[in-house]
């Protein structure tokens, strides 16, 4: 084992404190990163207060991590030290079930081993669980390191890592492109984001957002319109209007008036996860043929295909560089929806 600076939470309502984790000896596959930035993300927040429940303390969250290779082991053939490389939401997986083999590795059967959080064997995490990116270093098995292009930031690159591939998936998936209309409901710490890689795959992108207040950011990111959901009469201006809607907030939203905007054959895409059932009028969906899906993350392959398109037309994150012990208040503004739009902690303060 070997000893990395961290910062952790203790129970629900504890405050971040700098402690020492280990970190499990390179194996002949495994990759030791020096992080350089990790970013917060809402899921960081739900699993520190354990708003899921099943949190395992002390929690180090963290699964947008970028950094350089620091060590590799005997075997490792994809990477070498001085790399610029990143770490997602995963850190391993079966590798031998259908989604694994087909390069989906978030539906490993199995389950996928997250990159905090997830119960692993004493011998490679002392604490019995993965701790994750808030922290000095981390190992990782290479299949699961992806290359950080050099046109792309290190610091605006790491919310790409999460925030980034969870909007590429679906947008990926539903074949988005010239000719399709776009829309995505949000746009905070993935919404942004979304905008950005929709308008550069040359769809007509619609930001539905409840006020105009970030309308001038989201013409900046790409957007060809941006409406009011507070204003009703967005509803019915926009029916039967979009091939493709993404919902990336987290909120109880009437999503069966969200389902009308959809034209024949549109889908609606779930990527907030709302405490309460989606209700939807069988109606809703029978009249045009609609669907309505959801989306996780990205497997390994894809988040490298997006980091790859985000250099290629020079998309970031747009953040707010945090030390290590402003981690408490940045988390507190993130739930207030005082961020633009994403925070990332630069770890030289850890």
């Amino acid at each position: 084992m070997s000893n990395a600076a961290a910062y952790a939470v203790s129970a629900p309502d504890g405050a971040f404190e700098k402690v020492t984790i280990e970190r499990r000896e390179l194996g002949p596959r495994d990759v030791l990163i020096d992080i350089a930035y990790a970013g917060i993300c809402h899921s960081d927040i739900h699993a520190a207060r354990d708003e899921w429940g099943g949190t395992k303390y002390p929690c180090v969250p963290g699964h947008e991590i970028t950094g350089h290779v620091a060590a590799v082991g005997a075997a490792v053939s994809r990477h070498r030290v001085g790399d610029r490389v990143g770490v997602g939401c995963m850190v391993d997986s079966c590798g031998v079930c259908a989604p694994c083999l087909a390069d989906e590795e978030q539906y490993c059967v199995k389950g996928a081993v997250m990159t905090y959080n997830t119960a692993v064997d004493a011998s490679t995490q002392p604490e019995g669980h993965t701790m994750g990116g808030y922290s000095t270093q981390i190992v990782v098995t290479e299949n699961f390191v992806v290359s950080i292009p050099d046109a792309i930031g290190l610091d605006i690159a790491a919310p790409l890592l999460c925030a980034g591939v969870t909007v590429f998936s679906p947008l990926r998936h539903w074949n988005t492109g010239p000719g399709k209309k776009v829309a995505i409901i949000g746009m905070g710490g993935l919404g942004h984001v979304a905008v950005k890689i929709a308008s550069a795959m040359g769809a007509e992108v619609t930001v539905l957002s409840h006020s105009l207040s970030k309308q001038e950011d989201g013409r900046r990111f790409g957007a060809d319109h941006y409406f009011a959901t507070g204003d009703k009469q967005t509803f019915r201006e926009l029916r039967g209007r979009f091939d493709l809607i993404i919902n990336t907030v987290s909120a109880d939203l009437p999503i069966d008036n969200y389902m009308r905007l959809l034209n024949l054959d549109g889908t609606l895409v779930v990527l907030g996860m709302p405490e309460k059932p989606i209700d939807i009028r069988p109606y809703t969906l029978a009249s045009y043929r609609r669907s309505l899906s959801g989306s996780m993350i990205g497997g390994i392959a894809q988040t490298q295909e997006m980091l790859d398109f985000c250099a290629q037309y020079e998309i970031g994150a747009e953040i707010e560089l945090i030390s290590a012990d402003e981690i408490d208040n940045a988390y507190d503004r993130v739930v207030a929806s005082d961020v633009r739009y994403r925070f990332v902690i630069d770890a030289a303060t850890i």
